[in-house]
């Protein structure tokens, strides 16, 4: 289970993998070693206990998500489709309560699920993904690169009542390239530039940041990813992601 909290003074990252024996699923809870997700029909309530890496240090809480609504379309992202995208909570309210480090807050959320029938560097080169708030509900843009070089695009805007609304995504717009040279950009209504307001994740395959932009007529800040799987499928940073990584029997 991937843990991720950014703050000043608190920013930590944990993301360990397991064997099988600590891996127990149903069809409302998962368990992976000592942190767990279960659904009771209203919210998902997640608990972690989970150490930071590369410095350990310990992050324990309990994540409560609460959907406003939810989607039942499941997107394939390649022609065989074996590769699926389903935002099934894109507009949701969270309360965090942390134990290590001692902090909580409530705020905006959203949940998705993603999964692959293949190798993600069998489908893919590269991609782009962003969700923001909007006023009444929220935004999500997604394209990139298939392996065989032709593009994707989904833009799509979701009610406070799960309704989902195509749109036809703005211009690209250009952001900084990463400090590990990741190409990042994102989309942007004619004649406002978008802007790289954060970088939360810098990694010599993924950058994860904050950006700002305008999008269906609203000026949003978005969480923001760039992933270059063409360098995530080369032996050099295939043999650095143990560290970042860590595998439990």
């Amino acid at each position: 289970m991937n843990i991720a909290l950014y703050g000043k003074g608190s920013t930590r990252w944990a993301m360990t993998e397991r064997g099988r024996a600590q891996l127990h699923a149903s069809a409302e809870s998962l368990t992976i070693g000592p942190s767990s997700m279960v659904w009771d029909g209203t919210s998902l309530t997640i608990q972690f206990d989970e150490m930071a890496v590369p410095f350990p240090r310990r992050i324990k809480g309990t994540l409560k998500l609460f959907p406003n609504a939810m989607t039942s379309d499941m997107h394939t992202l390649n022609p065989d489709g074996n590769h699926c995208w389903w935002p099934i909570a894109p507009v949701s309210r969270v309360e965090v309560q942390l134990d290590h480090p001692a902090l909580s807050w409530s705020g905006n959320a959203y949940f998705d699920h993603n999964r692959g029938d293949t190798p993600i560097a069998d489908g893919f080169r590269t991609w782009t993904w962003s969700r923001a708030p909007l006023g009444k509900g929220a935004v999500v843009l997604y394209d990139g690169l298939r392996k065989n070089g032709s593009p994707f695009l989904l833009g799509l805007r979701f009610d406070e009542k799960g309704g989902v609304t195509p749109i036809e995504p703005p211009p690209l717009s250009p952001l900084p390239r990463s400090k590990w040279l990741i190409p990042r950009s994102t989309r942007s209504e004619a004649g406002t530039a978008a802007k790289l307001l954060d970088t939360l994740e810098d990694t010599p395959f993924y950058a994860r940041s904050v950006v700002a932009a305008r999008v269906a007529g609203e000026d949003i800040t978005a969480v923001h990813e760039s992933m270059s799987v063409d360098r995530f499928d080369t032996t050099v940073v295939q043999m650095m992601l143990p560290f970042r990584m860590p595998r439990r029997g």
